[in-house]
């Protein structure tokens, strides 16, 4: 009777599933490892990616390898004739090498792989065996018979290894003068000054105490001013994290460092001027202030005066200060405010100071997208803006000083565009001449030449491989076509990449651009559940925009899902209203563009199961993910979160603060995903590393502890000796499991199971 009860149930399981048009899948260890070497199925399958230039003839000409899957070539290029070809005959070459050798040589696998061309290109120079050779490239006679005996590398002794030091900031302790005359001593609290010639100390701070030191000093370029701070140092508690399983053994470790939280107590300082004449101190007018980092001086050519950023804990203000040091009184040059956050810690566009003219290119939101003013920072004066319109400036690549121009990268220009794919153009200070360095469809990078006449561009999308120009720098004209990436053989090993989507966001008029990896079986007569890789941190754009062979997403797609990514609102890289969605409002993570823009897939295409979605994430992202499912539990239904900030005062200051704002306020505790457990009702798999010093591990054990008291089911993973992880193999693994089982309706392997 058990068995018909079972067999009725099983045929009743099967009718729903031909019904739903859900795909019966049979996940076994083979798919698991299918899709775990697909990675190692399409490596070394794309030829021709990229392009290394080998410069010579006054920087006119250069040579590159392309490597294929049997051998390799050698290509020269004339920027001058704007022409592109074999640098010599390889086959005739590899007789003549042959012949020279008492060996066989075929042309399209010559036994080195670099070259040097000389006078000219007359004359090819390469090392073999030992040795060195010439050929001339007009009768293909070896020139040096026997080759020539390389000269010994001399063995340099081997030298200890120091331990890694972290580059120096050039804003950090300079306490050497510059004349080598003096060097600034902090002792007992106070600041001194000390001879380098005879060790002569002046005492020139006298307020010093155990809770008002001074410090970081910075020197005037003529040596007679010292600037430096009476810090009242700020709250420096610690995070504490257990270390379960030594590597050799022993009890466990308790490991601490020190970490601030929003709303802890940040140094509060003030700057002070030192005369090394007089001894004298005279305070700068403009403080005291929290110290978000100590500001970087800049010292005008004569020591008369500085700069520098006051950049506010609100984050609501940033100003360029300047100093006068006779007297110690300032006056803001530049004064950038926003009544929601100026991107202080994460603007990828750095100001630009123009020592010889007094001048300041500077990176602004005001107008509501990123773009370049030119300030006089001599006079204090704005004097234009450089560049304008809805797009967004990403990087400035360099400043000609002398021609007034900007090279920069841009995104968003170019009309029926990914907005994010990255352009470069050149513009003149006054904001004319702008014109487009790389106009192929697709996100590029550049390489300029040498004497930066010409660049390489090499240009791609998510589905087209890399391409290959020569252009001309001043204005972007083609020289010539170079190469095409070759993936032939990628195409033969069954690759399906990503497709490029874009739906309408929350407003109903923004575009969200994202991607979608299907499975290479797709039945497109079938239903697949939907699962979204999520990192919405508002720092930056997240979603890939060039050519990759590989993706982990396509891996976990051949599982029998379709993946998805995109960046909504709340992320940088689009206008300022875009970015804004985030301001103290971490837990909305774009989820209603991204929800809107998956319903539109879905309605694209009706493979995609809109009842079964999924999601997951770390860091910000396993933030993201948990908040999926806790606030949209009608679309979300399982998630896994590796690592997550999971309530926004209990990670780094800098970064929330930046986005959540300052003071904290009741809207952090609302937003927490730790406050909002109890309204979990799908099914959550949380991952955290017992080592992670990134977001501290508490952050997870703590949403557990919230879920436990409001008797939800849930898995926790922790990870013995692990740091900010996705998890490893393991991780990777107990996340598709858990999919899997939650979503596909399968059971998985029995890894604890001897294999064959």
């Amino acid at each position: 009777m058990k068995n018909i009860t079972i067999a009725r149930m099983s045929a009743f399981v099967f009718f729903i599933a031909v019904w739903l048009q859900i795909p019966s899948f049979a996940i076994s260890r083979d798919d698991y490892q299918r899709a775990e070497k697909l990675r190692e199925t399409y490596s070394n399958k794309v030829f021709k990616k990229t392009i290394q230039p080998n410069w010579f003839d006054e920087n006119q000409k250069f040579w590159y390898r392309n490597n294929f899957k049997e051998g390799k070539e050698f290509i020269l290029v004339d920027c001058r004739q704007g022409t592109r070809g074999p640098a010599f005959d390889h086959q005739r070459l590899a007789e003549a090498l042959s012949t020279v050798l008492s060996k066989t040589y075929v042309g399209q696998n010559l036994p080195f792989d670099t070259i040097e061309l000389l006078e000219g290109g007359k004359i090819l120079q390469f090392d073999l065996e030992g040795r060195r050779w010439r050929f001339g490239l007009e009768t293909y006679e070896c020139l040096t018979p026997g080759g020539e005996a390389l000269a010994e590398q001399k063995q340099e002794p081997e030298q200890p290894q120091r331990p890694r030091q972290r580059n120096r900031r050039p804003w950090q302790n300079n306490n050497i003068s510059p004349d080598k005359a003096w060097e600034a001593v902090t002792k007992e609290h106070n600041l001194y000054l000390k001879s380098t010639q005879d060790s002569r100390e002046f005492r020139i701070s006298h307020d010093g105490d155990p809770n008002h030191y001074y410090g970081w000093p910075s020197w005037s370029p003529d040596s007679k001013t010292i600037v430096a701070y009476r810090i009242r140092p700020g709250e420096n508690k610690p995070v504490h994290r257990i270390e379960s399983s030594p590597r050799d053994g022993g009890r466990a470790l308790l490991h601490f460092n020190n970490y601030l939280l929003p709303g802890d107590r940040y140094d509060i300082l003030e700057m002070n001027l030192f005369s090394t004449e007089t001894k004298e101190r005279t305070k700068v007018d403009d403080q005291p202030w929290d110290a978000f980092g100590v500001p970087r001086i800049r010292w005008a050519k004569d020591g008369k005066s500085f700069l520098f950023e006051h950049r506010y804990r609100s984050h609501q203000r940033l100003a360029v200060v300047r100093v006068d040091v006779a007297t110690g009184k300032s006056s803001v040059i530049i004064d950038e405010r926003s009544e929601t956050f100026v991107n202080i810690n994460y603007n990828p566009v750095e100001p630009q100071h123009l020592q010889d003219t007094d001048e300041i290119i500077w990176s602004s939101e005001r107008d509501g997208w990123l773009h370049l003013y030119l300030y006089d920072s001599k006079a204090g004066q704005f004097k234009n803006q450089i560049t304008k319109g809805n797009w967004i400036v990403r990087e400035i690549v360099r400043v000609d000083e002398k021609a007034r121009t900007i090279e920069f990268k841009a995104s968003g220009m170019e009309a029926d565009r990914d907005p994010y794919y990255i352009q470069y153009y050149r513009i003149g200070f006054d904001g004319s001449g702008l014109v487009c360095l790389t106009p192929g469809h697709g996100t590029h990078s550049v390489q300029f030449s040498p004497d930066r006449s010409v660049l390489i561009d090499t240009y791609s999308r998510v589905d087209m491989p890399p391409v290959h120009e020569l252009r001309k720098a001043d204005n972007g004209d083609l020289i010539c076509e170079l190469e095409k990436a070759d993936a032939e053989e990628l195409f033969k090993a069954g690759w399906r990449g990503p497709e490029p989507f874009c739906a309408k966001g929350r407003d109903g008029k923004t575009d969200i651009w994202g991607v979608i990896w299907r499975p290479r079986t797709l039945d497109e007569s079938k239903k697949y559940p939907i699962i979204e890789d999520i990192y919405a941190g508002p720092q930056d754009s997240f979603v890939p925009k060039s050519w990759r062979d590989y993706d982990s997403n396509q891996a976990l797609a051949e599982l029998g899902f379709v993946v998805v990514q995109c960046d909504g609102m709340g992320t940088r890289n689009r206008s300022k209203g875009f970015h804004d969605v985030c301001w103290k409002n971490l837990a909305d993570a774009g989820l209603p563009d991204r929800i809107l823009w998956i319903k539109a897939a879905a309605a694209k295409y009706a493979y995609m199961d809109i009842e079964r979605v999924g999601i997951f994430g770390t860091s910000a992202g396993g933030q993201s993910s948990t908040g999926a499912v806790l606030f949209h539990p009608e679309f979300y239904k399982v998630a896994v979160s590796s690592c997550g900030c999971h309530d926004n005062r209990m990670d780094k200051s800098y970064w929330n603060e930046q986005w959540m704002g300052y003071p904290v306020g009741p809207h952090y505790e609302q937003q927490s995903n730790i406050t909002n457990a109890g309204k979990l009702q799908g099914h959550l798999l949380l991952m955290v590393g017992e080592l992670d010093d990134n977001v501290p591990p508490e952050s997870t054990f703590r949403l557990a502890d919230a879920l436990i008291k409001a008797k939800k089911e849930f898995e926790l993973v922790v990870l013995p000796g692990a740091g900010h992880t996705s998890g490893d193999w393991f991780g990777n693994r107990k996340r598709w499991d858990f999919f899997v089982r939650h979503l596909l309706g399968e059971q998985t392997p029995a890894w604890n199971a001897a294999t064959p």
